[in-house]
């Protein structure tokens, strides 16, 4: 598929119950996301952040952070999603514009940008700033000539900012701001109660996106209360380097092999990459 169309694609996705987003590190991961029947591929920074060497909160350059994005594009055929966290460099516009433009050039159609952390201390940045940087987001990609569905993401729930009373009027005046300047959806990590999902779902004109886990919300349950889209973060992640440190263990300490029950066998994993594909990645439709 062509890149115009993997972006069609991706964007149908947000409007059917829901869209669930297992989140890839590496092309191994992703490609073995694709071969367990996910319709597209979301990165996660913290995977990539730890696989690079890095801690996850900026930790990786806009040129490590591509490069990786592009590996992975060329590892799969389904959409990709792209965490960008703050956009790279200093964040500002200028910044967003660029580390978006050079996401599109590496075949990736969406992206999530987040408005954490903020300026002088604090611990998001303020509504009209992220509005500006959405709106730099966007012109890039009208100036590429593709479509790019903006995932804005919210963090008042995750950095626990103000107080929790007041939090659901925060999410919803961020919200109005960000779709205002260009957003086409909405993510609000750190919600788990049905209450407060539903009162974003009603509160939220666009597709909204949740981060779910161990013990959250079923997938059915998210989407019987109007959750659009199901992301899993970094617990993907955590849980391989979860499986690892147990094997490890067992093997060191006990000598035996247990942990390694359910393992993909050699010839499974090896035939996920039996599919050639071009270096360039996804081509884009004239």
């Amino acid at each position: 598929m062509k890149q115009k169309s993997l972006a069609a694609t991706f964007r149908q996705l947000h409007h059917q119950p829901p869209l669930v987003l297992p989140n890839a590190w590496d092309p191994a991961s992703a490609r073995v996301i694709e071969s367990g029947g996910a319709s597209a591929v979301a990165t996660t920074s913290a995977g990539l952040s730890w696989s690079h060497n890095r801690r996850d909160g900026h930790g990786l350059s806009r040129l490590q952070a591509v490069a990786a994005l592009r590996a992975i594009v060329q590892a799969v055929e389904v959409p990709v999603t792209a965490d960008i966290e703050g956009g790279y460099g200093a964040g500002t516009r200028d910044d967003v514009a660029e580390t978006v433009g050079m996401v599109l050039e590496a075949g990736a159609v969406g992206i999530n940008l987040e408005d954490a952390p903020g300026k002088d201390g604090e611990p998001l940045l303020a509504p009209k700033e992220q509005g500006e940087r959405i709106r730099g987001a966007r012109e890039a990609a009208e100036n590429k000539g593709l479509d790019l569905f903006l995932n804005a993401r919210i963090d008042v729930y995750l950095a626990a900012v103000g107080k929790p009373e007041g939090r659901l009027r925060a999410v919803l005046e961020r919200a109005e701001t960000y779709l205002e300047a260009g957003a086409d959806g909405i993510f609000v990590p750190g919600v788990s109660d049905a209450a407060t999902v539903a009162a974003l779902v009603a509160g939220i004109d666009a597709p909204l996106n949740v981060m779910a886990g161990f013990g959250a919300l079923s997938v059915r349950q998210l989407g019987d209360l109007g959750v659009a889209r199901v992301s899993l973060g970094p617990a993907v992640a955590l849980a391989a380097l979860g499986l690892m440190e147990r094997i490890t263990k067992e093997v060191l300490r006990e000598g035996t092999y247990s942990s390694l029950e359910g393992a993909l066998s050699y010839g499974t994993a090896d035939g996920l990459f039996s599919r050639g594909l071009s270096s360039e990645g996804p081509s884009v439709d004239a």
